[in-house]
């Protein structure tokens, strides 16, 4: 069978996905719209106590978890300045060359959001000398949120709500033109909604599946564990995640990767070998890909907490990782189509 995404579909979600902020730890509101569309499939679903959400779309036998992680990377208030500025540190891999002169929004304990700004702490070039301007940015030293309210003391935000701790997330600027997708988050949202489509297919088309499928969408992976915990019956741990180019790369934003080794683990020979058949098999347009030295996906830490299991990764390919990101619609479908060849077979 072959399986074609719906790109409105498929745009929608995404668009959903990216406009709920979910920097790594801060997980209930997305966690509470993905627990809904689940649901409305008629899937029952189990939210686990650090955050994160598992259902099985049926089937029996060499259960298999395909997962995506609804988490990003952002920022948190690390320190109210005297001028009414926040210091900000990074949760996750956030750097400040990445996000300097982006839009942001300060969530509160209480639930208000402040939109703002990152900036540097001083931002005119008019006024600034050279040598200070020419400084790379740094959240330490140079660089700073500023909100959009009347403020001009610490004293004036904290009568805001805000206060140490409190998220900083970032804008996505979500674009789509001629084919191309250009956004914040790509990673991991892009394939969130891809897991998503996948579930509905499933669902509305009533197929048939030939082994224990389940859907696990973690939030913590930006940090390092979100794929931590898997259920006991786990076989083969499948991990959608973004595909880095770059000038060594066969990774090509027009097609799928299948991931051969990250910086840390080569992935299971036979399951890579298998992903790869199915590629095949499927008519998706794939290449092997390995990404060193600053890449690692939710199969990670499946593998140090000692699961017995076979894990591989697969993904769109996706340029300027962690920071303004973009990728193609064809690497979305053809990324669809390995997935879909994967949870049927």
């Amino acid at each position: 069978m072959v399986f074609s995404l719906n790109e409105d579909r498929f745009l929608s979600a995404f668009r959903e996905l990216l406009e709920t902020d979910s920097v790594t730890g801060q997980i209930h509101p997305l966690q509470e719209i993905l627990r809904d569309r689940l649901e409305g499939l008629g899937l029952e679903v189990e939210t686990l106590r650090k955050g994160g959400l598992l259902t099985c779309l049926g089937g029996s036998g060499r259960p298999l978890v395909v997962c995506a992680h609804a988490d990003t990377i952002g920022l948190m208030v690390r320190h109210i300045h005297p001028d009414g500025t926040l210091k900000v540190v990074k949760v996750g891999g956030l750097y400040a060359y990445h996000a300097e002169h982006e839009n942001i929004r300060v969530h509160t304990r209480s639930g208000k959001v402040i939109t703002g700004a990152l900036q540097r702490a001083r931002s005119s070039v008019h006024v600034t000398p050279d040598a200070l301007w020419e400084e790379a940015p740094d959240f330490e030293k140079n660089c700073v949120a500023v909100l959009d309210a009347d403020v001009h003391s610490a004293e004036d935000v904290r009568a805001l709500g805000i206060q140490v701790g409190d998220y900083v997330a970032l804008d996505p600027k979500f674009a789509y033109e001629n084919g191309y997708l250009k956004s914040r988050f790509i990673d991991d949202k892009a394939l969130v909604a891809l897991l998503l489509e996948a579930a509905r297919t499933i669902r509305e088309e009533g197929l048939a599946l030939k082994r224990k499928v389940c859907l696990y969408l973690t939030f913590y992976e930006e940090i390092g564990h979100g794929g931590s915990f898997l259920p006991a019956d786990t076989e083969d741990f499948l991990a959608l995640d973004i595909a880095c180019t770059g000038p060594e790369q066969t990774t090509d934003e027009r097609k799928v990767t299948v991931f051969c080794m990250d910086s840390r683990f080569p992935y299971h020979q036979d399951l890579v070998r298998e992903l790869e058949e199915l590629a095949e098999k499927a008519g998706a347009d794939y290449v092997p890909d390995i990404f060193t030295p600053h890449y690692g996906t939710d199969g990670d830490p499946a593998m140090v907490a000692g699961y017995d299991i076979r894990h591989g990764a697969i993904g769109p390919g996706v340029s300027a990782s962690h920071g303004y990101e973009r990728s193609h619609m064809d690497g979305m479908k053809n990324t669809y189509k390995l997935l879909m060849e994967v949870m049927t077979n």
